[in-house]
């Protein structure tokens, strides 16, 4: 029956546009609420105080902003699935292209391992004595199941997978600020009390503030879905730009609120706030203040599903690149080919491939597996976030050099070139540092040095590999492809 189902059409299949504005922007939305905010929230401002994790996801929020507007103008423009591994070819070299096409592959199938990894640990709270097995092939099910049957399916699972998560902020947002005046909770307001306890609203060195960068950023990760699903998108010149105006300005309020919600209602010297337990979650710890019966299990809930919402969201977006990859000949020509709904079959298998090394969880123990792969795939998306802002500085220039209007583009990303060079920089500048702890104490941890920074040589040894075989160069501003497919 397989075989009856799946069809290659000639050398360039072409995948259904599908993805309605409200789909595109609830994808964007909840592929960045997830773990991040419900639970790492906590450790930040425990080591950099209530001041420092605001200005550090503020920082951050910035830089994703102008990663947003340059992938907006580039997807509204050239709508691919292959995204900036796309633009990379088209504008920088096909070397990049490659090298930034495998990476992002690589960054989701890893980190769809560690979803279903964190998935036995949550169940787990649930049932303790239950298998790791049985958890890790239900999600696997699940999630294939709605990628199996169309885009559609697609756009709606996660569509409503996170209105639950954006619910769940929000209804915290109102609660906490509720509290924090004394409207409920039958308690004094609150006020800045706990915001200004101890050191201040800063704690801790610079070193501790540019270490909570590393969580700050991989919270954010997940915006760049837009560039993903701007492949399978209805009118995407119109709907491209507005979720990239709409979406941003949500993903701060919810995370500058939330933080700052958390900042006041608890010290940032609670001990609690440095475990990523979800009994002692910060956004457990607030509601159970509130007086709301099963706060854990609620949290454990709403957690699970961002867990499924990340894990959906990471098959697609590495099964539609795989497919992008192997359309532009830079992967096996099997995984270019499509079912009758135009779903890349072939592409999500070997994705899920990968993702069922977290069956080692029931075999080595959940949490060191998940740690492992949580920390492996860290770096790539970040590497990712490198490779839009060069595809977009490079687009700009090779837009005007050919001889366009940029008043001509569905949509103009501001303060150009400030934004991609200010991206380019600060993740430069988090990437090099991010685990700048393994050079303290006088011993160098060369094991932990691996595991962080093990994307770097993956990702070198991708574009070193295909220049050298294909002897590609940097591409003349005047010869980029800007053709748009039709």
């Amino acid at each position: 029956m397989m075989s009856n189902e799946i069809i290659e059409i000639g050398k360039k299949p072409k995948l259904q546009k599908s993805l309605k504005s409200r789909h595109v922007t609830m994808i964007s939305l909840g592929g960045t609420i997830g773990t991040g905010l419900f639970l790492a929230s906590g450790g930040a401002i425990a080591q950099a105080g209530p001041g420092g994790a605001l200005l550090a996801y503020a920082l951050i929020g910035t830089m994703v902003f102008f990663l947003m507007t340059s992938l907006g103008e580039m997807a509204a423009y050239m709508p691919s699935s292959g995204s900036f591994s796309t633009y990379a070819t088209k504008f920088v070299d096909p070397a990049l292209g490659f090298a930034l096409g495998w990476n992002y592959w690589y960054n989701w199938a890893i980190t769809i391992a560690a979803e279903i990894a964190a998935v036995t640990l949550i169940m787990k709270y649930w049932f303790p004595d239950s298998s790791s097995a049985i958890w890790s092939l239900l999600f696997i099910c699940i999630i294939l199941g709605f990628n199996v049957l169309s885009v559609r399916s697609y756009g709606e699972s996660e569509y409503w997978f996170s209105m639950i998560k954006v619910a769940t902020v929000i209804i915290f947002i109102i609660l906490s600020f509720a509290m924090i005046f004394g409207i409920i909770g039958g308690n004094a307001p609150v006020g800045f009390t706990n915001f200004f306890h101890g050191d201040g609203p800063f704690h801790g060195s610079f070193l501790t503030f540019f270490g909570i960068f590393l969580a700050a950023g991989f919270s954010f990760q997940g915006t760049e879905l837009l560039g993903v699903t701007a492949g399978e998108t209805e009118d995407p010149g119109k709907n491209i730009p507005k979720a990239v105006r709409s979406v941003f300005w949500r993903i701060v309020l919810f995370y500058m609120l939330a933080i700052l919600a958390i900042g006041l209602l608890i010290p940032y010297d609670d001990p609690r706030l440095l475990s990523e337990d979800v009994t002692v979650s910060p956004f457990t710890l607030v509601f159970e203040r509130m007086g709301i019966a099963f706060a854990a299990s609620v949290m454990n809930a709403i957690i699970l599903t961002a867990l499924l919402s990340a894990g959906n969201s990471g098959l697609y977006a590495s099964s539609r690149m795989l497919w992008q990859l192997a359309v532009d000949g830079k992967a096996p020509k099997f995984f270019m080919k499509l079912t009758r709904r135009g779903i890349p079959i072939y592409s999500l298998l070997a994705t899920l491939a990968v993702g069922s090394l977290a069956f080692l969880a029931s075999i080595f123990g959940d949490g060191v597996i998940y740690i492992w792969l949580l920390n492996a795939s860290g770096l790539s998306g970040f590497i990712a976030w490198l490779g839009i802002a060069i595809s977009h500085y490079r687009f700009r220039k090779a837009y005007i050099r050919q001889g366009n209007n940029i008043n001509d583009l569905p949509y103009v990303a501001p303060l150009y070139p400030f934004g991609p060079l200010f991206a380019f920089f600060l993740c430069s500048v988090v990437i090099i540092g991010q685990n700048y702890q393994a050079f303290v104490g006088g011993q160098i941890d060369w094991s932990g040095l691996l595991i962080t920074y093990i994307g770097i040589p993956l990702f070198l040894a991708f574009y070193i590999g295909y220049k050298v075989k294909h002897k590609t160069k940097l591409v003349p501003l005047e010869h980029c492809d800007l053709t748009v497919e039709k």
